[in-house]
């Protein structure tokens, strides 16, 4: 294998018919559902284009946007990956593996580079990925750990920078223990901020665990009744009503509505498509996220996560052919932070 522009023989496509094309394992879904329409099944390896690299993947992320995915839901989004059933029928955006090989036109990858990032239908043992969607794994991390960074990590990122933040304000995270939050957490933490988490029972261990000053039990306690306000609230889980996020604002702080599941079956973004609508009117700035899938924002991350000030907290490791098992833990609610894929 060589680094100017060539796939290695287990991704040539077949020569003259004579050589067939290579396969690898792959977790696969021809129909919409729940965790049940997850099986494994032997598919041709991927062939990168020009602009694309070829990773062989030792790990992979599991976050909610890949179950969305897989259950086809907001129903909005099919019109983009497929009306009736996956057009890519092979979930996954998380990645982290080594550089098989490389497209024409890449100059910041070779193979054998260790990388992690986002890419196309990672629960396989290769995937895909836009050479502007990678970046080189930071050292003090491993495999698994560098496999739940991206998705999670970079949508924090996104929401604290939207959010402005900035040393010594005080900053809410809703959903503080899961995939987004305990991110959130982290890096409000390390960039200054006093942080309040908001979790479970069961989680309050870990929301102070990431760095939180404090920690709020949503099953006894309303973050809204308390007499502190903050000047930036990352919402990433629970739901809660704009009167609510408004009401445990400063005069004029900012909520950062990031996402929430049962938020409508057609778009699934209601509560932040209003929060836009009524934020031009009064004092307070309410904020949707759309977060995107960049290899500037891992770069910006990777600082942080080489000197320790944030931290993937990796719950538990399944290997590929138990992917449906971590589903159902994803959905569950059971998981403490994240859940990686192991090949």
């Amino acid at each position: 294998m060589n680094g100017e522009g060539q796939v290695p023989p287990q991704a040539s496509e077949a020569t003259g018919g004579t050589e067939p094309q290579a396969t690898m394992r792959a977790v696969i879904q021809d129909r919409y559902g729940d965790a049940k329409v997850l099986h494994s099944a032997d598919i041709p390896v991927p062939v990168p284009r020009d602009n694309e690299v070829l990773v062989r993947v030792h790990a992979a992320g599991l976050d909610r946007g890949t179950w969305h995915l897989m259950t086809g839901t907001p129903l909005l989004a099919r019109l983009a990956v497929g009306l009736r059933r996956p057009r890519n029928p092979v979930p996954g955006l998380d990645l982290a593996g080594t550089v098989a090989a490389v497209g024409a036109t890449i100059t910041r990858f070779a193979v054998g580079d260790a990388v992690y990032g986002f890419g196309r239908a990672t629960f396989a043992e290769y995937a895909v990925a836009k050479e502007d969607r990678l970046a080189l794994k930071p050292a003090s991390l491993d495999f698994r750990q560098a496999a739940v960074v991206p998705v999670s990590g970079a949508t924090a990122l996104q929401a604290l920078r939207l959010g402005r933040v900035a040393a010594g304000q005080r900053v809410l995270v809703t959903g503080a223990s899961g995939g987004v939050g305990s991110y959130a957490v982290q890096l409000a933490k390390a960039l200054g901020a006093e942080v309040t988490g908001v979790a479970s029972t069961a989680k309050q261990d870990l929301v102070l665990a990431l760095g939180a000053e404090h920690s709020v039990d949503y099953t006894r306690q309303d973050f809204t009744e308390f007499s502190q306000r903050y000047d930036l609230i990352v919402d990433t889980g629970g739901n809660p009503s704009l009167r609510r996020l408004r009401r445990a604002l400063t005069a004029t702080g900012t909520a950062v509505v990031v996402g929430g599941e049962g938020a409508g079956k057609w778009l699934g973004m209601n509560r932040q498509f209003r929060a836009v609508a009524l934020s031009p009117f009064i004092r307070q700035r309410l904020v949707m996220l759309a977060s995107a899938q960049r290899a500037t924002d891992l770069e910006e991350l990777s600082p942080f996560l080489e000197s320790g000030a944030v931290r993937p907290h990796l719950e538990v490791s399944y290997p590929l052919e138990r992917a449906r098992a971590a589903m159902e833990h994803l959905v569950a609610g059971k998981a403490r932070g994240k859940i990686s894929i192991t090949n």
